[in-house]
């Protein structure tokens, strides 16, 4: 298996380029709808059609948008997919809708999707851009839907409505709480890096963010000027 294969590009957002747990992107919805494992999946799968859709759309377009209004127009390209899926689900699944609220349509700026548009889908063909986009969609939706089930079984006792005994008797109420969130996310970060046996950056700057491909040269420039002042 090359590292270009069409099969790297689809699995490497769930483990390895994590949107969440490796390159700690779209923080907002992770800590926030996960109070529930149901939560989790339903803006999982929002997102990941909104990834895969404006890759898709944006791949099509790479040599025809204008380098000056790329980003506008990569946003009025992901606004469009949103309000797609948010009438979709109002329709729908009113209940779920209603449990996302705001968040639902926060996917438009929500800076995993931006962020696949500038750095893969504008520079790539459709079918891996596609396939980019599925990928960190699904390492997303796992991730909530981990986070939801971890917070919804301690924090109420219960998993998809169904009661687990001694747990509903005796919740753990911090879980479905802000401190709980960052707790289990801190958690499944500290699983993931084990997994990829990887250690945290010991370089400064750029080289050490892992963030860093997602930034215009200016921005690493100016970072790198900050840096340099600090020392």
């Amino acid at each position: 298996m090359t590292e270009h294969s069409n099969w790297y590009e689809l699995t490497k957002g769930i483990i390895k380029e994590n949107p969440n747990l490796v390159t700690l992107l779209g923080m907002c919805p992770t800590l926030a709808v996960t109070t529930l494992a149901s939560n989790g999946i339903g803006m999982g799968l929002a997102t990941t059609f909104v990834l895969v859709c404006s890759n898709l759309v944006i791949s099509l377009l790479k040599n025809v948008i204008p380098k000056a209004v790329r980003l506008p127009s990569y946003i009025v390209i992901i606004a469009g997919f949103v309000t797609l899926i948010d009438f979709l689900m109002k329709g729908y699944l009113p209940a779920l809708h209603k449990e996302l609220g705001l968040f639902l349509s926060l996917i438009t700026v929500n800076c995993i999707i931006l962020g696949r548009a500038e750095a893969f889908a504008s520079k790539n063909p459709v079918f891996k851009s596609v396939l980019d986009g599925l990928g960190m969609g699904i390492g997303f939706t796992l991730t909530l839907f981990c986070m939801g089930s971890i917070r919804e079984i301690l924090g109420t006792g219960s998993w998809f409505g169904l009661t687990i005994p001694w747990l509903s008797k005796h919740p753990m109420t911090i879980f479905i709480m802000p401190a709980g969130g960052f707790f289990v996310l801190g958690i499944l970060i500290a699983i993931v890096c084990k997994l990829k046996d990887r250690k945290p950056p010991a370089e400064i700057g750029c080289a050490g963010c892992p963030s860093a491909q997602f930034c215009s040269d200016e921005e690493k420039l100016s970072c790198e000027r900050k840096e340099a002042d600090a020392l």
